[in-house]
Parts: C-alpha cells; structure tokens; sequence
C-alpha cells in the first residue's frame, strides 16, 4: 500500500475512533490484533477503547506527528482531556490534564494486525 494511502487508512481510522463508530471498527483493525504484543482481537480491542472512553467521556485523537513506511504507521498522538477517576493508575479524578501517546501499528491486507503502544505516565503524574 502506497505511503498516501495507508495515511489516509490511518487517519479514517482515527476519525473512527472519535466518532466511537465500533460497528465500523472491523474496517480497521483485523480479528486477531495483537496489542503491545498481546492477543486481544477486535472484540478486546473495541472494549479497551469503549473503556477508554468510559474513563476520559471528552476523549479525542489528535494526530501530532504522523509517518508511514507501509506496512507500518508510527504517530504521536495528543490527548487534552479530563478522566473521571484513576487513569493509568494515577488518580487523576476530573482533572483536566494533557498527554501523549507514542503508538505503532502494522498493518496486514489493509487493517491493523499489531499496535505498540507508550503513554506518557509521567506528563499525567506532573499535572495531578
């Protein structure tokens, strides 16, 4: 798949994602996805992100840094938000914090197979 269009994959993907368009998800991400090299498939995979969603209700993706070298996408992702409660383990209860994810994907006959995932614990541990 030609750089351009594994990007654009990507960002529909995102944009999936701040919809919470899970009927559609399957369109992006493969049966069997690994997760930080873990076996979740898609249906782990779906309620990891409606979890994610349940803890941080104004969750939105924002693309800051985004390159591709099919079949792999790498992105730094933005996150400007305010979780309910504990998040990653810190109590980050209402308050609005900012973050950032480092997040790899492969890609295989056109959706995601494996997604490497880092957050910034410790930016969250600054603000709380």
């Amino acid at each position: 798949m030609p750089h351009g269009q594994l990007s654009d994959l990507y960002r529909n993907y995102i944009d999936c994602l701040n919809r919470q368009d899970w009927m559609n998800l399957g369109q992006f991400v493969d049966d069997k996805v690994h997760y930080n090299d873990r076996w979740v498939g898609l249906v782990g995979y779906r309620e990891m992100l409606e979890g994610d969603f349940r803890a941080i209700p104004d969750l939105h993706f924002n693309i800051e840094l985004l390159l591709s070298d099919p079949p792999c996408v790498a992105s730094r992702l933005h996150f400007d938000c305010t979780p309910t409660g504990i998040l990653f383990g810190l109590p980050v209860n209402g308050k609005r914090i900012q973050f950032d994810e480092n997040v790899f994907y492969e890609f295989a006959n056109g959706r995601i197979a494996r997604v490497w995932s880092i957050i910034d614990k410790a930016a969250i541990a600054d603000q709380i």
